[in-house]
């Protein structure tokens, strides 16, 4: 299954959806966290009009979230 391109707005709007607060900005990168199962979960995502598509799926690795789970709910 073929990961969309989409911004890094949309992909921030997806995690906070699924509980991840943003923590702080540094730079062109946003790092948000959320708490589960007594762990925190930190995900950084890249300010860019498109992620790539190794990046995206890095993004949903550390938050956890499979790659069929986030094409079907984006």
């Amino acid at each position: 299954m073929k990961l969309p391109l989409i911004s890094s707005d949309k992909m921030l709007k997806y995690l906070s959806g699924k509980g991840f607060v943003v923590m702080r900005q540094k730079g062109s990168h946003i790092t948000l966290h959320k708490k589960e199962n007594n762990k925190i979960i930190l995900v950084v995502v890249p300010r860019k009009p498109q992620i790539k598509r190794g990046t995206l799926l890095s993004i949903l690795r550390q938050s956890k979230i499979s790659r069929e789970q986030f094409v079907k709910e984006i």
